[in-house]
C-alpha cells in the first residue's frame, strides 16, 4: 500500500471518528474549501452549508456511529477517488435509532501535502426494516 494511500484511508478513519465525536471543526478540517456535496433530492452544496447543517444538528443530542469499507482507490497526481460503503447509525436523546447505507463517491484532491475532500456524492439511505 503506498503512502498516498494509507493517507487517504486515514482521511476517512479520521472523519469517522471525528463524526463519532461530534468534533464538526476537524470534519471541516478534512475539506477543501471548494468542496461540493452531492446528495439525492437536494441541491449541491458547499463547506458553510455543511457547517450550517452540522450545527442543526449538534443541538439535537444525535450520537453518531459509523463504518467504512473502502472499495477502490484510486490515485491520479494530486487528486484521487473512493469508492465506499458506509453503513451509518443515528440514535437520539430518547433512543430513536435510524441507520443508513450505502455508497460514496469521493474525489480527494492533495494540497500542500495533505489529502482533503473535494467532491462527494453520497448514495446513502435508510436501511429497509
Amino acid at each position: 500500500m503506498s503512502e498516498d494511500e494509507k493517507q487517504i484511508r486515514g482521511v476517512v478513519e479520521e472523519w469517522l471518528e471525528a463524526t463519532r465525536a461530534g468534533d464538526i471543526e476537524t470534519v471541516l478540517s478534512l475539506m477543501t474549501e471548494d468542496v461540493v456535496f452531492l446528495v439525492a433530492g437536494q441541491a449541491p452544496f458547499g463547506k458553510e452549508d455543511f457547517r450550517r447543517r452540522s450545527a442543526e444538528h449538534a443541538d439535537k443530542s444525535l450520537e453518531f456511529d459509523g463504518t467504512s469499507d473502502i472499495r477502490e482507490i484510486k490515485i491520479f497526481g494530486d487528486h484521487a477517488y473512493i469508492i465506499n460503503r458506509l453503513a451509518i447509525t443515528m440514535k437520539s436523546a430518547e433512543g430513536e435509532r435510524i441507520s443508513l447505507s450505502g455508497y460514496t463517491l469521493t474525489i480527494l484532491r492533495k494540497e500542500n501535502g495533505k489529502w482533503l475532500l473535494a467532491r462527494d456524492a453520497n448514495f446513502v439511505a435508510p436501511d429497509k426494516q
